[in-house]
């Protein structure tokens, strides 16, 4: 049993049992519009704030607000375009909520959509109730609850805390409080809304300081949180890590957002071998400890800032994603792991009224088999990083180099990082660094083998600021001429055709099924069988002497990898349910797959 929580953190409510999780830089930047009255909480990236821009014109004309250009030379500039986005934001879904409130209980209207959509759960047993109930005095004052019970879905965001490239003046490099990440936190700290910030990517003390600059992150006179921290992370251990390191500044984790490390869309930080079954397992059994362990830090150093504390640790919520496609699925994370919370991104892709996605890609989406999804090298960061094959910015990178004309031009510059040839650095997709790093690599002593391995790897880069806003951008006017990537999971293999928001959450509840009937794999053994080709990658790079990892990484990777395979073996009724005969089968083929990977030399 679960020790008490602080109340004051009810009021962070969550009507759905799922989350549209961030995707790429344009794919959910107007999501909360559409889906947040619903009750569906999203999250909005905050790298391009450019992107941001050009959207809050858009919908303050599409809305009928007056839109006040920030121009991009302007003095604090990014952190002033996304508080004057993000509280745009908030305004109209205000307003849209109000409207589903006082919109009449009938068939197809704004409040019977939001209902419909709902769970199973205490609070749609009310609404199925009062419309059980003949026309009475009775039944108004339950529909007049009904309405009050109405809560709209968060409008979260997220911060990639890798991507914190460094603010110049006219060559003078600027404090590091206008660093991209710095000001995209103070953006949204310093806007009006009740939300959470998501930061994944990893721990970055400085922005992880920077956040006890802001008051919205420390409880109020009534213990209240106006704004809260997520983690996204990949084990316990950076879990606990991170949420220490907050902990000790009073600023408290409210959630942990767990995503596998390799069976996820866009960016994939692969665990040396952990797979996500034991992971969750982990925080199944040391999430009390490591709530009390964090909020005995936390009071001490709420105390050291004259702040009243509450005597219960505040709730944690323990949320999963990473190619779930199925309610059983699902049900596992709940019921077995008990996690509190399911993240579905790709499938979404497939809902226009959810995610921007320009007619072109989303048909290229449809005919998406297994080898058209594939773990690229195509981040300038240096992260591994799933890509549609067949996207425009792919198709445009691979004639570029027919051409003899690599690389990108480098409009945007958020993935900025390489100082090789210059003082101010610059990205490893642009045409400036591939044509410099291509003729060193001509005079450089190599085996024909390393050298078109190394050409391979620097060609592969694409330039993924105008590429991951191009759907929003193409589908909405913005630019006729954009070429978008798409960053969509392995997931997307099992969704063949676009589908209504309805539709999409009903599926999700189980109430329908939208998979297009192929054989898919379970979302675990899927997991297993991605890491087992990583690791056979990564093994035949090392004997060939193109990987920097180390014969014991490797080796250790491969026996975390075995340990997950038993324990899935172990535990495959549990976990499984109905499908344990055919999984077991499954399983035991992945481990001696797996078993028959040479090993690395020791080094």
């Amino acid at each position: 049993m679960r020790k008490k929580t602080n109340v004051a953190d009810s009021d962070f409510a969550f009507p759905h049992t799922f989350h549209i999780p961030v995707m790429g830089t344009g794919f959910t930047i107007d999501t909360p519009l559409r889906v947040a009255r619903y009750g569906i909480s999203s999250v909005i990236s905050l790298v391009d704030d450019g992107l941001i821009e050009q959207m809050r014109k858009l919908h303050c004309g599409r809305f009928g607000e007056p839109y006040q250009e920030i121009p991009a030379g302007e003095q604090d500039s990014r952190a002033r375009r996304i508080t004057a986005y993000l509280n745009f934001v908030g305004r109209i879904v205000e307003g849209q909520v109000e409207a589903l409130r006082a919109s009449p209980f009938e068939p197809n209207s704004e409040i019977t959509r939001y209902y419909e959509m709902l769970p199973e759960s205490p609070l749609r047993e009310l609404y199925d109730r009062m419309l059980a109930m003949v026309p009475s005095r009775e039944k108004d004052v339950l529909r007049d609850e009904l309405r009050r019970r109405v809560v709209p879905g968060h409008i979260d965001v997220n911060i990639m805390t890798a991507v914190n490239r460094a603010a110049f003046d006219k060559g003078e490099r600027l404090p590091p409080e206008f660093a991209d990440a710095m000001a995209a936190l103070r953006g949204f700290a310093l806007s009006e809304l009740r939300s959470s910030i998501v930061f994944s990517a990893g721990l970055n003390p400085q922005l992880y300081s920077y956040v006890t600059q802001f008051p919205d992150f420390f409880p109020d006179s009534l213990g209240n949180l106006k704004k809260q921290v997520i983690l996204k992370v990949s084990d316990y251990r950076s879990a606990e890590v991170q949420g220490k390191f907050l902990a000790r500044k009073g600023v408290w984790v409210s959630e942990y957002r767990i995503e596998s490390g390799l069976n996820c869309g866009g960016h994939a930080f692969a665990t040396k071998g952990l797979l996500m079954g034991p992971i969750l397992e982990e925080f199944k059994k040391k999430r009390e400890e490591l709530t009390g362990t964090l909020h005995a830090v936390y009071v001490k150093a709420l105390a050291t800032r004259g702040l009243s504390n509450a005597p219960f640790p505040r709730e944690v919520r323990i949320t999963a994603q990473g190619g779930i496609g199925t309610v059983g699925e699902k049900r596992t994370l709940e019921k077995y792991y008990r996690v509190d919370g399911t993240g579905w991104g790709t499938p979404f892709l497939l809902v226009p009224e959810a995610t921007n996605v320009d007619a072109a890609h989303l048909e290229k989406l449809i005919a998406a088999g297994d080898q058209d999804v594939f773990l690229s090298n195509s981040s300038p960061l240096g992260i591994r990083f799933w890509n549609l094959r067949t996207s425009a910015s792919e198709e445009n990178r691979r004639l570029r180099i027919e051409a003899g004309k690599p690389g990108s031009a480098c409009t945007k510059g958020f993935a900025v990082s390489n100082t090789e040839f210059s003082a101010i650095p610059i990205c490893l997709a642009s045409r400036a660094y591939q044509k410099r790093k291509l003729a060193c690599l001509e005079e450089e002593e190599h085996s024909e083998e390393r050298r078109e391995a190394a050409r391979a790897h620097i060609l592969a880069k694409s330039c993924i600021c105008q590429g991951l806003a191009g759907g929003a951008t193409l589908k909405n006017g913005i630019d006729p001429a954009a070429t978008p990537a798409v960053c969509c999971g392995p997931n997307i293999a099992g969704f063949s055709k676009i589908r209504t928001l309805r539709e999409m959450v009903d599926h999700i509840y189980g109430r329908v099924s939208i998979l297009d009937g192929a054989e898919r794999p379970h979302m675990f053994v899927k997991e297993i069988m991605l890491y087992a080709d990583h690791l056979r990658e990564e093994l035949r790079a090392h004997s060939r002497g193109l990987s920097a990892r180390t014969g014991r990484y490797l080796q250790e990777f491969k026996e975390n990898l075995l340990a997950g395979i038993e324990y899935y073996t172990h535990n495959v009724e549990h976990i499984f349910e109905q499908q344990s005969g055919r999984l077991l089968e499954s399983l035991r083929t992945l481990r001696i797959a797996v078993e028959s990977l040479p090993l690395a030399v020791a080094d």
